[in-house]
């Protein structure tokens, strides 16, 4: 095979491209081939721990997603929301009518939803939302008392896509230097940025800037700062500092949606906890179809045509996600995912912190999503440590890390994000571990 794609595709990730390719998969296998070196043609069967960089829930080639794309594509058309759909009103009726599956949380009365291409594009929406909600849209002028809303709360580390109107959340300087930003002005916005689950720096920042905060937006589970979960009661309370002060809450679940043993991550023992507008995507395409969805209160809007798009749950889209999300329900997967998820957890700290303190330094997580800390050693060696893993049989990724972060917390190094689809089983997730443990002692041989 003469790997064509290799010539001809942007290389997205710098000089250090891994050199691999992939044959085929099915369920959490892959089937790799070494493309340079020694061994180049060398063939061999890797286990999916990354699930498809978090989007394929149900692993390849599950077939209710085949029978539901190909009924699909022959019978249910590809209109926009311009035009009603039986389709797509299938969807959302199953998911917000009476008794539908997010029903309870976002209540058709309360809520409405609009579809995107990608998580990133739905943060975009979200952000125009929040940032439409201080003007009359008719008068394009400020709504009396909205003037002096002009700062959006983010979070040290946080990762809400890197598509032009985001950067400005992002505090890392290497995502945003020599790239447009959003300055202060009539309808910007300026961003500031606190430690994410420290609930003493939130009440310190709410206490000074409570008059002025606009939004803010929030990952209930931080993905590329290194799998971070807040400490019990912290999201609630953010919550209620929001709303104390007149900010909307914007909740960033693209990457944990389905994956933590529950369909979203903004919830606590006390059930749901209330957002303006949720964003979820990854999973919800099943590895089939890149999408998301903008989920927000019915008072929030934009002006005329300022939400078209493409793909607003087009009528294959909405076939893909009943059909995955019927699935998931049937199958019990996600109460499933729970139990995996915490064998996964053991596994992580017992056999890897525990066992080579000079590549891990910390495993964090719940559900199907964790993820494992580097030392410096390790994150110095990090392509090394990804092909080594890879050799040995298992696909996983690696996160950035916070960095640095205020209010005298550590420095937080780049993780190895272990989030296998919910399909897998206690067996699977040993047989991951195993082949973890295996790379690990090859990496420490290589390294040390």
């Amino acid at each position: 095979m003469p790997w064509f794609d290799r010539d001809v595709q942007f290389n997205h990730y710098g000089p250090d491209r891994l050199p691999f390719g992939c044959t085929g998969a099915s369920g959490l296998v892959q089937r790799f081939v070494e493309l340079s070196g020694d061994d180049a043609g060398r063939a061999f069967d890797v286990l999916d721990a990354s699930g498809g960089y978090g989007s394929a829930c149900l692993g390849a080639g599950p077939e209710v997603i085949a029978t539901a794309m190909a009924d699909a594509v022959r019978t249910a058309g590809y209109v926009t929301d311009e035009i009603a759909s039986a389709e797509r009103a299938l969807l959302l009726e199953r998911l917000f009518a009476p008794g539908g599956l997010f029903a309870d949380r976002f209540p058709a009365a309360d809520y409405r939803v609009s579809g995107r291409n990608s998580g990133s594009e739905g943060m975009e929406l979200a952000l125009r939302l929040v940032l439409e909600s201080r003007f009359d849209h008719r008068r394009l002028r400020a709504v009396p008392g909205a003037e002096e809303r002009d700062v959006v709360l983010g979070f040290e580390g946080a990762w809400h896509g890197w598509s032009g109107g985001l950067l400005p959340l992002m505090n890392r300087r290497h995502y945003r230097i020599g790239l447009p930003s959003v300055d202060p002005e009539r309808f910007g916005f300026r961003t500031e940025h606190i430690p994410f689950g420290d609930p003493d720096a939130a009440r310190e920042w709410f206490a000074s800037n409570g008059g002025r905060v606009l939004a803010v937006v929030v990952e209930p589970i931080q993905g590329d700062a290194g799998i971070l979960t807040p400490p019990e009661g912290y999201l609630r309370e953010l919550a209620a500092l929001a709303k104390e002060s007149g900010a909307l809450l914007v909740a960033d679940e693209v990457l944990t949606f389905a994956k933590t043993g529950r369909f979203f991550a903004m919830t606590d023992e006390r059930g749901a906890i209330p957002t303006d507008v949720t964003v979820i995507g990854k999973s919800l395409g099943m590895g089939a179809v890149s999408t998301s969805m903008v989920i927000a209160r019915r008072e929030l809007g934009v002006r005329p045509t300022g939400t078209v798009s493409t793909s607003d749950l087009r009528p294959l889209t909405c076939a893909v996600i009943r059909a995955g999300l019927e699935h998931i329900v049937a199958e019990g997967l996600l109460e499933r995912s729970a139990t995996v998820g915490g064998r996964l957890g053991e596994l992580l700290r017992d056999r890897l912190v525990a066992d080579f303190p000079d590549l891990y330094r910390e495993a964090r997580g719940t559900g199907l999503i964790h993820g494992v800390e580097l030392t410096d050693h390790a994150a110095a060696n990090l392509g090394e440590l990804r092909s080594t893993m890879i050799r040995n049989g298992v696909y996983v990724e690696f996160m950035s890390g916070a960095g640095r972060r205020s209010h005298g917390l550590r420095y937080l190094n780049a993780t190895m994000r272990v989030a296998p689809p919910l399909v897998s089983t206690v067996d699977d997730v040993e047989a991951i571990a195993a082949r973890l443990t295996d790379g690990s002692h090859a990496v420490r041989k290589t390294t040390s």
